[in-house]
């Protein structure tokens, strides 16, 4: 990963722990606009959005991300999170399912391991 773009990440986490979220939103946005397929950005991006009552982007975001890692539980909980804030309820409840789905797999793998 280009060092620059994971300083500007490391750099966009620390404005969230200070609850600059406006900041930390340009920065992750800002990844993504580099590294198109940056997931830990994309989602962080969602996460932000979502505190910032931008419910629609951080929707976005949250797509992006579950494109780039479609068998990733935690993003589909992100979704789901997303589209309930916005009143998507249908949404919310196909995205949490999916969320499940993917955590019964991890679930049946430990045990077949």
């Amino acid at each position: 990963m280009d060092a620059a773009v994971e300083a500007l990440f490391d750099d966009a986490n620390g404005d969230l722990a200070l609850g600059e979220l406006e900041e930390a939103a340009q920065k992750y946005k800002q990844c993504t606009q580099v590294i198109p397929d940056y997931f830990e950005a994309w989602h962080a991006l969602g996460m932000v959005n979502m505190k910032l009552g931008r419910f629609t982007q951080a929707i976005e975001a949250g797509l992006r991300a579950v494109d780039l890692h479609p068998k990733d539980q935690l993003a589909w909980s992100s979704l789901s999170l997303f589209y309930v804030r916005n009143s998507q309820i249908p949404e919310a409840e196909a995205a949490g399912a999916k969320a499940r789905v993917l955590g019964w797999g991890d679930q049946l793998k430990a045990k077949v391991s």
